[in-house]
């Protein structure tokens, strides 16, 4: 592109240059005669000048010539007191005009390469520009050849009925015949729904990976525009290079973002964001999914969807990426333990029975939070220890060592934190207590008591809630035993009866 635009410049120079040139020639034909003064003040004595123009520093007019013919002519003004003196002795004088043609000739073109200066750097700054002119209407979808895709399933873990759906999406991508055959075909759009972290993009890359085919990587919000119609070109320019690259893989992460249900809060009959919808909806109606394109997204808000983006022939089968189970982060782990290295005390079991609920990019974090700190001790291996510092640092947050509180509120937060521990290690039912800690963290935790479950639970009794309700007033109780200004005498004389009825209960 820069040559051509070096072409194009030499081109439009020599161009300029030649009209000047033969301007030049033709206004010579009507330009004055330069003559001495001299010989001015001469023809003057002799009646020859018809008519003149005097100037500051030139004097124009019209005269005759020895042969009576009249030309236009052109001189310096000189002194009359110094023209008087040179007459009188005979010297012969003239005035000189400057040669002007260079200077027209630059007048013209230092304005005109300015311009095309300027000219050249806007047009390149658009051509390249991620928000030039030239570029709005192209996708901005990130396109990685099939033989740059190094994710694999072995790489994606905790998600194993994901993994199990997306093995069909492979298999006819590598196998396409095999399902034509047959007559079937395969849903035009995969969505794959779950919350932030749990490797959705992950697993559309592992999907490309096996299947060794092309995969264009686009947000959603990269399709809207503050320029009209923008998106809606963007949207077709991508099915067009996908069609040409078939197979491939189109993976829209954040679809929430373009795919909102239409008319929703919106003001006015128009709006960009419906026009890019609308086209995504047509092309993807428009395409043949024998082709072997298929498009995958990911989203973690599925209720905000337009209907239409989820109907059968569009995005018709939904796969949920959900937080992986105490196996699946105990998987997790182990993949991302490889790049670090562990000391012979780091059981990751323990690590996965201490998170529940933690994504797999929330492990992946707690394993790099982990090798940091080992690093800042100086250690030659991540332990244990660093492991269980780490989840406390994303649970409560930053441990706030060098705050000083006084001893009398200390004492009230271990009391504190104790009643939380002696209630929890006698309920029956109860997980066991792990850790307690009166260092503060985060902005308002002065002090912590945590508990490890032994397993993932999705269903509670009464008795267990119960429990749990037991344990998390045990803390103000033993305030209330033992710190007798916290809670006024009948308040504290209602909650033991409220906690003796709740025994009666349980009993």
């Amino acid at each position: 592109m820069e040559k051509k635009h070096q072409f194009n410049l030499s081109y439009i120079l020599m161009a300029i240059l030649g009209v000047l040139i033969l301007q030049n020639l033709l206004m010579s034909q009507f330009r004055p005669r330069v003559i001495p003064y001299s010989e001015f003040i001469q023809a003057v004595v002799d009646d020859r000048v018809k008519e003149i123009s005097i100037g500051d520093i030139a004097i124009h007019g019209k005269m005759k010539d020895a042969n009576g013919n009249e030309f236009l002519f052109k001189t310096v003004r000189v002194d009359n007191d110094l023209a008087t003196k040179l007459s009188e002795h005979r010297v012969k004088y003239s005035g000189e005009i400057d040669n002007t043609f260079f200077k027209t000739l630059f007048s013209w073109l230092i304005p005109i390469s300015i311009f095309y200066v300027i000219w050249f750097f806007l047009m390149r700054r658009m051509q390249t520009g991620a928000a030039g002119m030239m570029t709005l209407g192209k996708n901005k979808a990130k396109l990685v050849g099939e033989n740059d895709i190094e994710t694999r399933f072995a790489d994606v873990a905790g998600a194993d009925e994901a993994k199990e759906e997306l093995d069909e999406i492979v298999s006819f991508l590598t196998e396409p015949q095999r399902y034509q055959d047959l007559g079937g075909h395969m849903p035009k759009g995969i969505l794959l729904v779950g919350p932030p972290g749990t490797g959705k993009t992950l697993l559309a890359r592992a999907v490309a990976g096996e299947a060794r085919v092309p995969f264009f990587a686009i947000s959603g919000s990269d399709f809207v525009e503050m320029f009209v119609g923008m998106g809606a070109a963007r949207v077709r320019d991508l099915f067009t290079q996908a069609r040409d690259k078939a197979p491939c893989i189109i993976f829209i992460d954040e679809l929430d973002a373009l795919g909102k249900a239409r008319g929703a809060g919106m003001v006015g009959g128009h709006d960009e964001r419906e026009q890019t919808l609308n086209q995504l909806l047509v092309e993807m109606d428009g395409f043949d999914s024998r082709k072997g394109v298929v498009i995958m997204g990911a989203t973690n808000r599925p209720e905000v969807l337009d209907p239409a983006l989820l109907r059968s022939g569009r995005f018709d089968r939904q796969v949920l990426v959900d937080r992986p189970d105490v196996n699946g982060r105990k998987a997790i782990l182990d993949i991302h333990a490889k790049s670090i290295k562990l000391a012979d005390d780091a059981d990751l079991n323990v690590i996965a029975q201490k998170t529940p609920g933690f994504s797999g990019a929330d492990l992946a974090n707690v394993v790099n939070e982990a090798a940091l700190l080992a690093a800042r001790k100086h250690k030659s291996a991540v332990g244990l220890a660093e492991l269980d510092e780490a989840v406390d640092r994303l649970i409560g947050g930053l441990e706030k060592k060098n705050r000083v509180i006084n001893p009398k509120e200390k004492k009230i937060v271990a009391h504190h934190e104790v009643g939380h521990a002696l209630v929890a290690a006698l309920t029956p039912g109860c997980d066991a207590v792990h850790k307690i800690s009166i260092i503060p963290r985060g902005l308002a935790a002065l002090g912590y008591t945590q508990q490890r479950p032994t397993e993932d639970r999705y269903l509670m009794s009464q008795q267990e809630l119960f429990s749990k309700i037991d344990v998390l007033l045990g803390g103000r109780v033993a305030e209330a035993l033992l710190e007798k200004e916290v809670l006024m005498e009948d308040e504290f004389n209602a909650m033991i009866e409220t906690g003796n009825a709740a025994d009666s209960n349980h009993a």
